[in-house]
């Protein structure tokens, strides 16, 4: 194998090691949360706040001038840098006692994850020939569920035997090392590097010469364009769907099935960590294949895996087994997490090489403010409202409501792949 290519996979993997921490530190929580509900006395409102708005309305807000910069500044650097400030934040949650003091601490691990993907995004699509594009970032994007499964298992252990606090303490504290193994051995590639030299845009009446761009010259290219639109509204409902099951997995095992956080963490860990691991890598690398020939394979797959997810998420909350419970936890994480790598290959598709970490931040935004920021507060809200006559079921049926939700968002993946140009490949 050529050193150039071996390097660039040895980048890959560090990218996909710095996501990995960041959804260690990101679902950290979630596994503890009914340890430090117990703790702190919190209901499952505040709890939704803790794990949803209030990280994602700063990680989101902040990604944007954030990416702005990465798109003419060292996005290695960048990374490095917010790397460590979210893995001193998450290790200072430990100290928190009381709920201001966790929600200040969780904005602080917003602060810092809100350099972490956009400028990754980037490299990653310079590092990467548009035919290997999607692989790649899908390859980046099973981070999520390696960081779940290292997070829940360890978190669920740690937290059973020696203390939530000490789980938070020991699982973060990694990130600083990490951060400045990034900065000495990840080099910054160069701008479009693997881009064709005569690439076609996708509307070439809304899209700017290359070079520096203004922020409102890339807002209006990319909300004058439908396809980034409807992928942006299609990915934030399917978000809402996978945080108001994935946050809320560990409580809905705790108290409908009675299983100790070790087991949670444990069971809920490995379902999560490897079905979403493969399904990731498996969205991006079947629609490189299918869409050589058909570019809407890039949403057609994630759509199709989507509508199917719906009929294991209703076995995950409502069969009565607890081992079948959570394999179906695990199958509805593997097909729910086909949709990202292709879902940034197309956005990239839209825009020239010097707005792709600005993109990625723009679609992260609306995505996650409201796919993450509301599904986790939506979910908790509807339990505490439907406690009082159902009492502890009151979370399944809360969380049922992920499943309407879903078939909206198939419907607009499948809308969406209508706008692209059937023969196009992402470039």
């Amino acid at each position: 194998m050529p050193q150039k290519t071996l390097y660039r996979n040895y980048v890959l993997f560090m990218l996909t090691l710095v996501y990995v921490f960041n959804f260690i530190d990101r679902q950290l929580l979630v596994i503890l949360q009914d340890s430090i509900k117990k703790d702190l006395h919190l209901s499952d409102s505040q709890l939704g706040w803790l794990s949803g708005f209030a990280f994602v309305i700063f990680y989101v807000t902040l990604g944007i001038p954030i990416a702005r910069l990465a798109d003419t500044k060292s996005r290695r650097k960048i990374i490095a840098i917010a790397l460590g400030l979210w893995s001193i934040m998450s290790a200072l949650s430990g100290t928190a006692r009381n709920f201001i003091q966790l929600l200040l601490a969780r904005i602080g691990v917003g602060v810092g994850e809100a350099g972490g993907s956009p400028p990754a995004h980037a490299m990653i699509s310079d590092y990467f020939p548009p035919e290997r594009r999607s692989t790649a970032l899908s390859i980046y994007s099973t981070g999520i569920y390696i960081g779940v499964l290292i997070g829940f298992v360890l978190g669920g252990y740690l937290s059973q035997h020696l203390g939530w606090r000490t789980a938070f303490f020991v699982v973060s504290s990694p990130g600083i090392i990490l951060s400045l193994l990034v900065y000495a051995t990840v080099k910054e590639p160069r701008r479009g590097a693997t881009d064709p030299a005569t690439s076609p845009p996708t509307d070439v009446n809304a899209s700017p010469p290359t070079g520096r761009h203004s922020f409102s010259q890339v807002v209006n290219l990319l909300f004058s364009n439908k396809t980034f639109v409807y992928l942006c509204l299609a990915t934030a409902l399917h978000v809402f769907c996978i945080y108001g099951l994935m946050n809320w997995a560990g409580s809905f095992l705790g108290r409908i099935h009675n299983m100790s956080l070790a087991q949670r963490g444990a069971g809920l860990g490995l379902a999560l960590g490897i079905g979403g691991a493969i399904g990731s890598f498996a969205g991006g690398a079947l629609t490189d294949r299918y869409g050589k020939r058909d570019i809407r394979w890039y949403l057609k797959l994630p759509a199709y895996a989507i509508l199917l997810s719906i009929f294991f998420a209703a076995g995950a909350i409502f069969v009565k087994d607890n081992t079948l419970s959570v394999i179906c936890f695990g199958c509805t994480a593997a097909l729910q997490s086909a949709y990202l790598g292709p879902a940034i290959a197309v956005a990239h598709s839209l825009v020239p090489a010097p707005m792709r970490a600005l993109t990625s931040a723009i679609l992260f935004f609306v995505l996650n403010l409201l796919g993450q920021g509301l599904g986790p507060i939506v979910v908790g809200f509807i339990s505490d409202q439907l406690k009082p006559s159902l009492g502890v079921t009151s979370l399944r049926w809360a969380m049922s409501i992920n499943l309407v939700v879903a078939v909206a968002a198939v419907v607009l993946f499948f809308i969406t792949a209508k706008t692209l140009s059937p023969t196009r490949r992402p470039t």
